[in-house]
């Protein structure tokens, strides 16, 4: 917002509209000013005037999904059969895969009532896919979910076990279970899992079910969504222990810390944490970098040691590049600063995963494991044939449901194979890379920067959204 704010400083005339920087859909905006005074006392007159609706309305859709949210799952107790739907009641499984990630307890439980209050079943399996096979389900009641919002890891169990080779037994468990409809919970490893159950469809009654992914990992490296629950509360974690890393050193000589992130092959952790810490780089494996980038950097950072500046931070992604590691970094720092400073290398681990999940992934695991629960309804009733059985054969009957925007959407596992990078797990077109040449902005010394051109940047209009060389 700071830097959006200069651009729009910098490119003001006598006549321009003042305005104000804000968050609308993910996206930093700049909006006329006097509109969203406008706006914001329209709100207090409806407040006062007593027209709730209209003041519902201009809180804006976050706000409205909150409050829907609130009233569905503070009931002390669930809906009578009166209140219930009147057709019979679908059979669901809800199963975790992948890694633990916090908030997947919190869409648990908000799926589960959102299923009970439409009259469905819904069961438990423990263990992933491993439980599955092994028959490890059991319904679950309004009151089993009591408390699980505030609770970190996967009370129903997982891992990272994906149904290759194993068709024909988890066919048979669902069959035998009479399954209707399944919501996965959980990482890239969830994702692989519905898409592969998509794919054998031809050859297994029992997959022709509609089935869901709610996108819950640290990572944040799955298609199809801005977020996954998880993401936020370890980025968090990650930004405090840099804070207790920098501030450790206190007082002692120059020192330059090396803090390596997990996220597989996917940088946004390592590159958010860098700038909420205030890091000086960071290194990830979807923007390529060598040893003459590394040396550039060390000489930017001999730069600031050399004055008043004394803590140093460098982050780096652990699949950044298998030859350039931590332990290499750090030596080559050590030997570029010609014993400027001295340097450390800190590898997080499991760690930042964090305990308890923070608000921001609990409102919308919250929401997800909601707007989950009426999707896989809706699409049990458009399945259902006349004699009683479900065939769900369409791309659309598996989805994926992510957070775009200010919505959440569904596309189909289908449609997102082909945005997919398998190898390295993560979606070809990632929203947060643009924030790189930011980063870039921030950590250089210099106040004057310059292009291949060799003409000074702040000469010409800057583009936070450009790509850097």
């Amino acid at each position: 917002m700071g830097a959006e704010a200069v651009v729009a400083v910098l490119e003001a005339t006598g006549n321009t509209t003042p305005v104000v920087v804000v968050l609308t859909n993910n996206q930093i905006e700049r909006i006329p000013l006097m509109g969203a005074v406008e706006r914001t006392q329209a709100a207090n007159e409806a407040l006062k005037c007593g027209d709730w609706a209209k003041a519902i309305a201009l809180r804006g859709v976050f706000f409205q999904g909150n409050m829907l949210a609130l009233k569905l799952l503070s009931r002390a107790k669930p809906p009578t059969k009166e209140q219930c739907c009147v057709p019979p009641p679908f059979n669901i499984a809800v199963m975790h895969v992948g890694s633990p990630a916090c908030g997947i307890n919190a869409a648990t439980r908000s799926l589960v009532r959102t299923i009970i209050y439409n009259g469905d079943r819904i069961f438990g399996v423990s263990n992933g896919l491993v439980g599955l096979i092994a028959g490890q389900l059991k319904p679950m009641a309004w009151s089993d979910v009591i408390g699980w919002c505030s609770q970190g890891g996967a009370f129903l169990g997982m891992n990272r076990i994906t149904p290759e080779g194993k068709y024909p037994e988890i066919a048979r468990r669902l069959r035998e279970f009479n399954i209707q409809g399944l919501v996965v919970i959980g990482g890239f490893e969830a994702y692989r899992t519905v898409l592969s159950l998509t794919t054998e469809r031809g050859s297994y009654q029992e997959f022709c079910i509609p089935m869901a992914v709610i996108p819950s990992t640290i990572s944040n490296n799955m298609p199809g969504t801005e977020y996954t629950i998880g993401a936020d509360t370890s980025l968090n974690e990650i930004t405090k222990i840099c804070d207790l890393i920098r501030d450790s050193a206190r007082g002692y000589k120059k020192r330059v810390f090396i803090i390596e992130t997990m996220g597989g092959f996917c940088g946004y952790l390592a590159t958010m944490a860098a700038m909420a810490a205030g890091a000086d780089s960071a290194y990830i494996f979807e923007e390529k970098f060598n040893v003459r980038d590394m040396q550039r950097d060390c000489a930017n950072m001999v730069a600031k040691m050399s004055d008043v500046i004394e803590r140093g931070l460098v982050l780096r992604c652990e699949g950044a590049n298998k030859n350039y590691t931590a332990d290499f970094m750090q030596r080559l720092y050590e030997e570029e600063s010609n014993g400027l400073f001295s340097c450390r290398t800190c590898i997080l681990g499991h760690a930042q995963q964090g305990g308890k999940p923070t608000p921001f992934d609990r409102c919308i695991a919250t929401e997800m494991g909601i707007a989950c629960g009426q999707f896989i309804h809706e699409q049990m009733v458009k399945s259902l044939q006349t004699d009683g059985t479900m065939l769900a054969v369409t791309k659309h009957s598996a989805c994926m449901l992510g957070m775009i925007g200010p919505e959440y959407k569904y596309t189909s596992v289908e449609d997102l194979s082909h945005q997919t990078e398998f190898q390295y797990r993560t979606p070809k077109n990632q929203w947060w890379m643009k924030l790189r040449p930011l980063l870039r902005i921030l950590s250089t010394h210099d106040s004057a920067y310059t292009t291949d051109n060799k003409a000074p940047v702040h000469q010409q209009p800057v583009d936070i959204n450009c790509t850097v060389n």
